[in-house]
């Protein structure tokens, strides 16, 4: 992982320099999509972003759960989650530069030692 956040600030900074909209404007148009977004998963509706995933509100009922401490059960009320599901697309893109990045895990000492 490489640590890095994007926030709404670098979203409307991109759209900015691409679309050429002016600062403001951008800002605007992030927040309007984010709210969108949002509205619709407050409704129960599932968002779908073409070669990007899926967004979706899932309803999960009430279950037992237990302290992992104590052992004791103590019930989960029930609750709506929301599931994002990457598209296909978006998954090869993603696996595609593993290809050409080299493991992290491997250091120089363990090349050398494993030829």
């Amino acid at each position: 992982m490489a640590g890095h956040t994007v926030t709404r600030a670098q979203l409307s900074e991109a759209v900015y320099q691409e679309v050429g909209l002016s600062r403001n404007e951008s800002a605007e148009l992030v927040e309007s999509v984010i709210a969108e977004i949002s509205g619709a998963l407050e409704r129960g509706e599932m968002v779908k972003i073409s070669s990007f995933g899926s967004f979706a509100v899932r309803q999960k009922g009430q279950r037992i759960g237990r302290n992992p401490k104590t052992g004791q059960e103590v019930p989960i009320s029930p609750r709506r989650v929301l599931v994002f599901r990457a598209s296909h697309a978006l998954k090869s893109q993603i696996n595609s530069n593993l290809a050409e990045a080299p493991k992290q895990s491997e250091t120089p000492k363990a090349k050398a030692s494993s030829r």
